[in-house]
């Protein structure tokens, strides 16, 4: 590795007049190239290392600033510049230099010591205006470092032991990562550890950390690049206590964010790449999908009788997701198609689902089997990810065949994939495509993407194609729309940040287990505190054995306020997880998805803060009350929104639960959502948790909006308000 060193930095007043108002401060490496500084607010500021080749990465699919004149606008489809700073809006910035020669720039909020040169490293000290505080702090030895070999570049922060961290996407285990090394990257990990396994499906690449004194600061590595985060996993006798984000073969491109408390902090990277989008009302109700069922030879006939008995149990129910069988023939799934053995006629069964009040949902898959009827087609035309060096498409393993992947940054594979979508999906009466096994593991060191007739390595380019993937679905759907005015839906299992502008997402294929149900917690949690705010996870477990009946139940509590609540499920012999499957539980079952539904109003508004506020719909307790130290314990708790506190039962045969109740202020206390008995705040509670209750707790003097079904009907998504309850 090879350190940058710096000769001298330039700051504000002193830089050319043609680059005031991009970058307030720059330094030279002696590697030819550039850190160039920029504030983006009095809380925001960008540090960009442009090399003397130029950037590796010279466009941005995730930054989309909702701020200035270019707000709510969406990113080109080709990206943006990467050096564009349109729809920020710039403060004012005070440049000054101490005794020593030292220069510094603040704003009101936010302040900046550039240390380095000569032979002295580069180096950056940030400070909390209002308590001096130091909030983050470059290693003095070798902050910025390359790889020529390679193409790695580090940067490496000091770290102190007792600070946390937080976010990085779909992170596995306790919601503090503070020792742990984990990486970036989307991988399909179908059966993954739910404490420790890592990748999973997210590239995801913002970490926000609590420093000691109390403040937040967030950090996001703008690339598409793998990157691995060390949180104090590894120790260096020559460099004290550090961090470092190594970014592979990318440019180092990253945004600071500081704040008095995590919501002032996550708000604005959300802000940053976007906002969230606030998906049509019924997406919030409960929905099923089962591959055993869209699997089975008389596939049509197993959802005839699916729909029937839905009715039959009363259970509440607002979609369905179709899995991958409807396109499938064996083992192997050819998007876009129907196998007409199993489903002799889609578009009758699909009106079936309609008028039961249920939703459509298809699940499609981005790469085509070497067999399939659009493969030699879609090959001549070149809409395949290809090998660069030989120009032909890159096939590769793919669901029990051999198949290639679409290039997303070609236009007329997207085009074709819209009217495919058209066509096949949305004009069978399907409402909406779940993308599907899109994290575009491929393995082949030549790949690489058109990018519009710049071509990107894959390596580079990667999840990029899930975003893509993900927004062509979602234009052509809002194209098709029969009405307008109703928002769009649609649901992606990997991506980058800039994802949750058009889609749901879930933990991925979870296995069967009480540590899958305790740790999915924490994911969903973590998802939420890295801007993923409509999450969930497969209700009662994807991979693995059928869950007994006390770990059933106990997930669909765990589960019912999650913003997303879909049970899907992929088990040996065609079997399903289904509201029905242990008649002793499907009374207490019913129960939890009704609750659902009778707290659809507030949901309802926790989605819509999320969208317009830029804040999580469940959050860990200490989000709401970041002045609490016991809230950043581990815990099985999570707030839905800011009033109600959910405790899930985790541990078979637990009958009572020992919790602990945040502080609050004005001497409140707690109330018992169900019983009105009142508990104390800030102090620990051992509370009633028998098998059909689902412990919640609410802030006292708070008013929970509850939703109530018509004479004779079953709950449903659009209830009316029946009445506001006082607490």
């Amino acid at each position: 590795m090879k350190p940058l060193l710096t000769a001298a930095w330039t700051t504000a007043p002193e830089l050319a007049a043609a680059h005031r108002s991009s970058v307030d401060a720059a330094a030279g490496f002696t590697t030819g190239g550039q850190l160039q500084l920029s504030f983006l607010s009095p809380t925001m500021a960008r540090v960009t290392v442009l090399p003397a080749q130029g950037f590796k990465e010279p466009r941005t699919w995730a930054i989309a600033p909702q701020a200035g004149p270019h707000a709510g606008q969406d990113v080109a489809w080709t990206g943006r510049e990467r050096h564009d700073l349109q729809g920020f809006v710039r403060p004012a910035v005070r440049a000054s230099q101490d005794g020593q020669g030292v220069s510094n720039l603040s704003t009101s909020r936010l302040s900046v010591q550039l240390l380095g040169g000569g032979q002295t490293p580069l180096r950056l000290v940030w400070t909390d205006v209002a308590s001096g505080q130091t909030v983050l702090e470059d290693r003095p030895t070798s902050a910025y470092l390359q790889e020529r070999r390679t193409g790695l570049v580090r940067h490496s922060v000091v770290r102190d032991p007792k600070e946390h961290f937080f976010g990085l996407g779909d992170k596995t285990g306790p919601l503090n990562l503070h020792g742990r090394r984990l990486r970036c990257l989307g991988q399909d990990a179908l059966g993954y550890d739910p404490k420790s396994g890592d990748p999973l499906y997210k590239h995801w690449p913002f970490v926000m950390s609590r420093t000691v004194s109390g403040l937040w600061v967030g950090l996001y590595y703008d690339t598409l690049a793998t990157c691995t985060f060390d949180l104090g996993c590894e120790h260096d006798n020559y460099h004290g206590f550090f961090r470092t984000v190594d970014i592979d073969d990318g440019d180092l491109d990253y945004y600071l964010m500081v704040g008095q408390t995590p919501a002032e902090v996550l708000a604005q990277f959300v802000a940053l790449i976007g906002g969230t989008h606030l998906p049509p009302r019924w997406s919030l109700g409960y929905a099923q999908t089962a591959m055993g069922l869209a699997d089975a030879p008389d596939a049509q006939a197993q959802l005839d009788r699916f729909i029937d008995e839905c009715a039959e149990h009363r259970i509440p129910i607002s979609s369905f997701h179709y899995g991958s069988g409807y396109s499938s023939r064996g083992k192997q799934r050819y998007v876009f198609t129907w196998n007409r053995n199993k489903f002799p006629d889609p578009q009758a069964i699909n009106a079936k689902f309609q008028n039961h009040g249920m939703r459509l949902v298809a699940n499609i898959k981005p790469c085509l089997l070497d067999d399939h009827p659009s493969y030699q087609a879609l090959n001549a035309q070149h809409a395949f990810i290809e090998d660069q060096s030989t120009g032909q498409a890159v096939v590769e393993p793919y669901w029990d065949g051999m198949g290639s992947h679409l290039d997303f940054t070609r236009p007329h594979a997207v085009a074709w994939w819209q009217a495919q979508l058209k066509q096949q999906i949305l004009e069978q009466g399907i409402d909406a495509g779940w993308n599907d096994n899109n994290e575009y593991a491929i393995q082949n060191e030549d790949a690489y993407s058109d990018g519009w007739a710049q071509p990107m390595p894959m390596h580079r380019s990667r999840p990029l194609h899930s975003l893509l993937m993900t927004r062509a679905t979602f234009e052509a759907q809002k194209a098709h729309a029969a009405n307008p005015s109703e928002a769009t839906f649609t649901v992606t299992r990997a991506g980058p940040p800039g994802l949750q502008r058009y889609a749901q997402t879930w933990s991925g294929d979870n296995t069967t287990s009480w540590a899958t149900l305790k740790w999915n917690i924490r994911t969903g949690l973590q998802m939420s505190l890295s801007g993923m705010f409509n999450v969930g996870h497969d209700v009662g477990g994807f991979y693995g054995p059928l869950p007994d009946a006390e770990l059933f139940l106990r997930w669909v509590q765990a589960t019912c306020l999650n913003p997303r609540m879909v049970m899907n499920s992929w088990k040996e012999g065609n079997r399903s997880n289904l509201p029905w499957m242990h008649a002793e539980v499907t009374d207490a079952v019913r129960s939890a998805i009704a609750l659902r539904y009778r707290l659809m109003p507030y949901l309802w508004a926790c989605f819509e803060q999320a969208s317009q506020k830029h804040v999580p719909i469940i959050r860990p307790t200490f989000f709401n009350f970041p002045d609490d130290l016991q809230c950043l314990e581990d815990s099985d708790e999570f707030m839905l929104g800011d009033s109600l506190l959910v405790s899930p039962v985790v541990e078979a045969g637990q009958r009572e639960k020992r919790i602990y109740l945040p502080q609050l202020s004005n001497a409140r206390a707690w109330i018992d959502f169900e019983t009105r008995q009142i508990l104390a705040a800030g102090q620990w509670h051992t509370v009633s948790a028998p098998l059909g209750r689902l412990p919640m707790f609410v802030v006292q003097g708070a008013q929970i909006a509850v939703a109530a079904p018509l004479a004779g009907q079953a709950p449903q998504h659009d209830d009316p308000v029946a009445e506001v309850l006082q607490f």
